[in-house]
């Protein structure tokens, strides 16, 4: 099965690799690349804060190059929204982490159970854009926070020629989609280079991401039980 991943690039190699194991023929197309913020990212932690909270493995790539300004060591409590992000905390020296199942609003409520009344505000590392329900449900729950955009996900623009290598020469099978704001790039360009892709299935990581798919398309959207690429690829 031919497979358009739109991850950014660092990802989508991991990605590729999985699919080439499942022997699928996967087509690499990433709509975004991180622009890292460090500066932001060394004033942020220096503030006084009582836990770390993380929702994307792009957050560890950030801190992890602005190596001792970081500040890292056992005793950093860590939020990570799932067990993704949690495996790139712990490579990048976190110790004590705690779990979520994978959204933000989930991940707000685990914070809830752990802190009943935080002496200092929790300090979420974050990108951008990004959906904003964490920090919602925080303040709903009555939790501080502060919130540093650390990194933010930039547009990647192609040539006419490099799309119709990747999509319209041999149409994919399926679309392997992250985010809302992933959906709606892959569909501008796929609009902006008129590639209609008659035949392929959009596999969405949540509904928030399917909501995203313009209307003719979402009779072959398929959404994952469960926000995380294990999931998603059960779709395949």
């Amino acid at each position: 099965m031919r497979v358009v991943v739109t991850r950014p690039e660092i990802s989508a190699a991991k990605t590729a690799e999985r699919l080439k194991r499942m022997e699928h023929d996967p087509v690499l197309l990433p709509l975004s690349n991180a622009m890292h913020h460090h500066q932001l990212a060394a004033d942020a932690l220096a503030s006084p804060h009582s836990a770390l909270i993380v929702t994307s493995a792009e957050t560890l790539r950030a801190l992890a190059e602005i190596g001792s300004d970081a500040g890292i060591d056992d005793r950093t409590t860590l939020f990570a929204v799932g067990e993704k992000t949690a495996a790139a905390a712990r490579s990048a020296g976190f110790r004590n982490i705690h779990i979520g199942s994978g959204d933000g609003a989930g991940l707000a409520d685990l914070i809830a159970s752990k802190f009943d009344q935080p002496d200092l505000p929790l300090l979420y590392l974050a990108g951008k854009p990004r959906a904003g329900s964490l920090e919602l449900r925080l303040e709903e729950l009555g939790l501080p926070v502060r919130v540093a955009e650390i990194y933010e996900m930039i547009p990647v623009d192609y040539r006419p020629e490099e799309i119709d290598e990747r999509l319209r020469a041999h149409p994919p099978h399926a679309v392997l989609l992250y985010s809302r704001e992933n959906t709606l790039r892959f569909f501008e360009i796929a609009e902006q280079h008129a590639v209609s892709l008659p035949e392929t299935a959009f596999l969405c990581i949540s509904t928030r991401t399917a909501d995203a798919v313009p209307a003719a398309f979402r009779p072959r959207v398929r959404v994952a039980e469960s926000p995380d690429e294990n999931a998603l690829f059960a779709l395949l």
